[in-house]
């Protein structure tokens, strides 16, 4: 929509507030509502001013003012809210420069688009992210001086089979959550809902289901799309899903590992570069794919290290990143083969279909960052002809110790992650898509605030390892 055809949409839809929505570095959404009066055809140029200085790793406290730009073409109708009210995804700007702000994740995302068509290389990326979450009923978790808990409670978990009430004995095993059928699988309804739901606000919903784990362990699949708009789909995506389980009683959780001994949480990334509307993936190569497309995997694996900490940034995301689980921690790549870091899907013949699929992302990463990291890995094995190695079809789990020798693997830790983008970032920087100042404040922002944090506290574990040592 324009500008004009948004305040016709919230004239239509009788709208009292309008509500702006942006991301912050970690990739969390935040927000900001206005009286819907405050909002004309030149709010979409002169914006709204916002402290920067209170969001997680933005402007300091002698630089904080900051405008929200609004994009009118990312404009719904809350689907939540009591008070009718219009949504939009933002862009952030210097009210002094009138430039866009650098530590906008989502303005990084504009960037690697733009930086994709200077190339020459193609003119569009796609991007399907397929992100898995779990639903619980109850969730307790406290961290102070002399304690340390968390507890999990859900109608699924195998754990509660001893329940007084509410246990009729339909609980999917352990690693055997992927797509049973209802009573089994409790929350066909409350998918079923959330996809109506997110059809609503104009997502593109191709499947759910219930996923591998225990414990209400779920997958609805988007479709593709490009990638500043894959990336608000996922900010979108998330945000229904968490109110629908909440109006129902239930919570919703994008931790990659809440569960000790069950499969944890991935956000598998297809993507595929196109130019003048065809698709360059598409080949005589192996797996049907194109010298382009295996030189783009090549980048990812060579930069796979480095990526580890903008696509898996948590400390919990090596607790999934662990062999066992369907966690791709080797770095190879394989057609079918889902043990591999990098799978190309086989499903169709279509060159239209061709993709490839990168498997350690985790939906705790910012999608705008994420999606933007992977491109520019892929563009520089393309620009640099990386030549990603021999494929691998066998099962990496069942290789000899000395066949598994020879293959990289991902970092076992954050701060590990964090250490190999210190030392490989140079890709990042191209066309000025990430800056060193950007990549600085995401560093020490995870080393101190999550890394250290965690290391230095002790875990439950411990006592009972080291009590009576």
């Amino acid at each position: 929509m324009t500008p004009k055809e948004v305040l016709d949409f919230a004239k239509a839809n009788a709208a009292e507030q309008v509500d702006l929505r942006f991301t912050d570095l970690p990739g969390l959404s935040q927000h900001v509502s206005y009286p819907i009066g405050q909002l004309s055809e030149s709010s979409f140029e002169e914006g709204f001013g916002i402290d920067g200085s209170s969001i997680r790793g933005w402007a300091a406290i002698n630089e904080s003012d900051m405008l929200l730009i609004p994009d009118p073409k990312t404009a719904y109708m809350d689907p939540f809210f009591k008070t009718p009210t219009l949504c939009m995804v933002c862009t952030v700007i210097d009210p002094i420069t009138r430039q866009s702000y650098d530590r906008d994740p989502r303005y990084i995302a504009q960037k690697a688009e733009l930086y994709l068509k200077n190339s020459g290389i193609a003119d569009t990326a796609y991007f399907g992210a397929e992100a898995e979450f779990f639903i619980f009923d109850n969730i307790r978790f406290d961290q102070n001086y002399n304690s340390g808990f968390y507890f999990i409670d859900a109608e699924e978990g195998r754990w509660n089979s001893g329940r007084e009430t509410n246990n009729l004995g339909y609980r999917p095993r352990y690693k055997e959550g992927y797509f049973p059928l209802p009573p089994t699988d409790h929350y066909q309804d409350l998918r079923a809902e959330m996809v109506s739901v997110m059809l609503s606000v104009g997502l593109e919903i191709e499947c759910h289901h219930h996923e591998v784990a225990t414990a209400g362990q779920c997958e609805i699949d988007q479709r593709f799309d490009t990638l500043v708009k894959s990336a608000d789909n996922m900010m979108l995506y998330k945000y229904c899903i968490r109110n629908v389980a909440n109006r129902h009683g239930k919570t919703v959780t994008f931790m990659p590992k809440p569960l000790f001994g069950d499969n944890g949480s991935g956000m598998h990334c297809h993507q595929s570069l196109w130019k003048d509307r065809q698709p360059l993936f598409a080949g005589d190569g192996y797996a049907g794919l194109s010298q382009m497309a295996l030189w783009y995997i090549g980048g990812l694996l060579k930069h796979a290290r480095a990526l580890s900490a903008i696509i898996a940034p948590t400390t919990n995301s090596y607790k999934r990143l662990v062999p066992g689980y369907e966690a791709p921690v080797n770095l190879a790549y394989s057609r079918r083969n889902r043990s591999a870091a990098v799978r190309i899907p086989m499903y169709s013949a279509s060159p239209k279909s061709k993709r490839i699929e990168f498997r350690p992302p985790d939906p705790s990463s910012n999608p705008y960052l994420c999606f933007s990291a992977m491109l520019m890995a892929g563009l520089d094995g393309v620009l640099n002809r990386i030549d990603p190695g021999e494929p691998l079809d066998k099962d990496i789990y069942d290789l000899s110790p000395e066949e598994a020798k020879g293959i990289p693997s991902m970092p076992a830790s954050l701060e590990e992650a964090l250490t190999c983008l210190e030392e490989d970032h140079a890709f990042l920087l191209k066309g000025d898509v990430f800056t060193d100042e950007l990549l600085e404040t995401f560093i020490s922002y995870k080393r101190k605030s999550e890394a250290d944090a965690v290391r230095l506290r002790p875990h439950p574990y411990e006592f009972a390892l080291y009590y009576d040592i």
